[in-house]
């Protein structure tokens, strides 16, 4: 069942009233703004029937008219006849078309106050329809804004978030107790003799290779 039953409900609806009392505001706001759609398009349909039942009863009047200037050369001829029977009966036809012409117009005085309140009516419905639409990108933006606050919010202070900072601490913790050992195999390490002599061996080797590199160098 519609959320609206007819133009006027439309037109005198709160759109804010509505999105406050629903319990899912972004599937109303998509509702409301198919039924004022749906009912712009039938108030639409029925300006465009009455445009076409005007454009006809025009025309209809316009051959009345015709026929009226018709019957009126046919009760002349008859009158210079001297037929006045005919020219009265002439003049009766001339009668009946011009009354069919007044009623037509009539009937057109009518169709054009409906079609002036269609016309406003439209306007009402567009306008109705821009705030919908205007209500839909706010409560839209709403929902999106607090969607992202809710899984923010989750990150941070939930469960999960809770944990991998246990994790953090428990990885921490290897890594201390990994660089411990290293430390500990240091403790109390002295060098031996050979080791000392070996070094200081190495040291004379460098030396060495350093002057004939220089003398290589001085001769050059």
């Amino acid at each position: 069942m519609g959320i609206f039953s007819r133009t006027r409900d439309i037109i005198a609806a709160n759109v804010t009233d509505l999105l406050d009392r629903a319990e899912d505001p972004e599937k109303m706001i998509r509702q409301i703004i198919f039924e004022m759609n749906e009912t712009l398009v039938e108030v639409r349909a029925s300006a465009a029937r009455t445009i076409a039942d005007q454009k006809e009863m025009r025309r209809h009047i316009a051959k009345l008219e015709s026929l009226q200037d018709s019957w009126k050369e046919k009760a002349e001829l008859a009158l210079s006849k001297d037929r006045e029977d005919l020219a009265t009966a002439a003049l009766v036809e001339k009668q009946k078309a011009g009354d069919m012409a007044e009623r037509l117009k009539s009937e057109i005085a009518v169709l054009d106050e409906a079609l002036a309140g269609y016309e406003a009516d439209i306007a009402k419905l567009q306008k109705k329809l821009s705030e919908a639409r205007a209500r839909q990108s706010s409560v839209v933006n709403r929902l999106e804004s607090a969607e992202n606050r809710y899984k923010l919010r989750e990150m941070t202070s939930g469960d999960r978030v809770e944990d991998a900072f246990s994790r953090f601490e428990i990885l921490e913790r290897r890594v201390d107790e990994a660089e411990g050992r290293a430390d500990a195999l240091g403790l109390g390490y002295k060098k031996s003799l050979d080791e000392e002599i070996a070094e200081l061996q190495a040291a004379d080797k460098v030396a060495d290779e350093l002057a004939a590199l220089k003398a290589a160098q001085g001769k050059k």
